[in-house]
């Protein structure tokens, strides 16, 4: 899982959590503590929009 220094919008418990129980056998985080860190510390969640709902309907 690589985890960049990106937008704190997108480094989120949420998503190290799926990361992490998303792997089978082996899970390999690339990253610096620094990142892994603020995304456990992180519990922001914002509502997405990614008009799934729309396009399942149709």
């Amino acid at each position: 899982m690589v985890l960049p220094a990106s937008s704190p919008m997108l480094l989120t418990r949420n998503l190290l959590y799926t990361g992490i129980t998303r792997a089978k056998k082996l899970l390999i985080i690339v990253g610096t503590e620094k990142v892994v860190d603020f995304m456990i510390q992180n519990v922001d969640s914002k509502k997405r929009n990614t008009g799934l709902e729309f396009k399942m309907r149709q």
